[in-house]
């Protein structure tokens, strides 16, 4: 867990200034359609009526291999999964809610019970449809990471979603990849290694720890840059797995700052939050805690997915006054 280099400064959500960002829906096809040029086990099964962008460009170049079910999640996931029994590794994209709530007996009867290779792109990640309730995607980490056999990933940025892409061809069994419906803040400003399964220190600390996954990584790092500042030391750990957990990172985070903020954009149960809260309770590990994302007491309000994480309380600002809370 080397501390890697990311961005400085602080994000400036509320007039949508992201210091850099990029779209991990595009870059990663584009990386697919690199990886596809040596590899003739991938496959591209979509569930939407037309192409766009890279998508497009993967269909030109390789109109045998991109193959198109029409609006139909289930069928996209069963031909998915004949794919991989003959050899094939099939990668599915679709609008997150559909495809962890719609094809869930699929996946876990025809992916996950035969372990097959199965890569399951989940887009427009947590609030980011910015389209109501019925589709916003808040409950696929609860869902996906109860499976046997699922690994389940989410990427903090769009370049860290393409080292995702290539670690996951080989990779085995079925797996999911969440990823945001847009373009969303660049965290990391150098190479590093990445490695499925081993969260990477996205800023040093030694007074609380923030625990994060997908934007919310990027929420949590311009938090402590600004508590920085004052004095206040945050680690931020990018939990980009979340099945198979770091548990060894967690224990490490508990026994070093004694004090652990998680913040993701999905419901507080049995997301993020609740796969470390499992560990503590498992293990009798005591630190103060507080999880922040979605109450699951009601639907989340229609709106901008950055006014909504300001609303309920997990954007940079919202990150900041957790931690001086826990610090007390």
């Amino acid at each position: 867990m080397a501390k890697r280099i990311t961005f400085e400064g602080e994000l400036q959500l509320g007039h949508l200034s992201m210091l850099a960002a990029a779209s991990a829906r595009e870059l990663y096809v584009e990386e697919l359609h690199r990886l596809a040029e040596k590899d003739e086990r991938i496959v591209f099964v979509g569930a939407d009526s037309g192409y766009s962008g890279a998508e497009n460009k993967f269909r030109e170049k390789y109109p045998d291999r991109m193959l198109p079910v029409g609006i139909a999640e289930q069928d996209q996931v069963g031909v998915a999964a004949g794919l991989a029994l003959c050899g094939k590794i099939p990668y599915i994209s679709g609008f997150g809610p559909f495809l962890a709530l719609r094809t869930l007996d699929q996946v876990h009867t025809n992916v996950c019970y035969p372990n097959l290779p199965v890569r399951i792109v989940n887009t427009h990640s947590g609030l980011t449809s910015a389209s109501g309730p019925t589709h916003y995607n808040i409950m696929d980490i609860a869902i996906m990471r109860t499976l046997p056999n699922m690994t389940f990933v989410i990427p903090s940025d769009a370049n860290q979603c393409v080292k995702l892409i290539q670690k996951s061809v080989d990779h085995s069994g079925p797996m999911c990849i969440r990823i945001a419906r847009g373009a969303e803040p660049l965290v990391y400003t150098e190479d590093y290694e990445y490695e499925i399964g081993k969260a990477i220190v996205a800023h040093e600390g030694n007074d609380v720890t923030v625990v994060a996954a997908g934007c919310t990584v990027a929420f949590a790092v311009s938090a402590a840059n600004a508590l920085e500042k004052e004095g206040i030391g945050v680690r931020v750990l990018d939990m980009h797995t979340i099945r198979p957990l770091d548990k060894e990172a967690i224990r490490t985070a508990i026994r070093e700052t004694g004090r652990i903020i998680t913040a993701e954009d999905h419901f507080v149960v049995n997301g993020l939050g609740s796969a470390v809260a499992d560990l503590m309770a498992d293990e009798g590990l005591t630190p103060k805690f507080k999880r922040l994302g979605i109450p699951n007491d009601a639907f989340p309000p229609l709106g901008d997915s950055y006014e909504l994480y300001a609303h309920l309380g997990y954007d940079p600002e919202g990150i900041k006054k957790a931690i001086r809370e826990i610090l007390g």
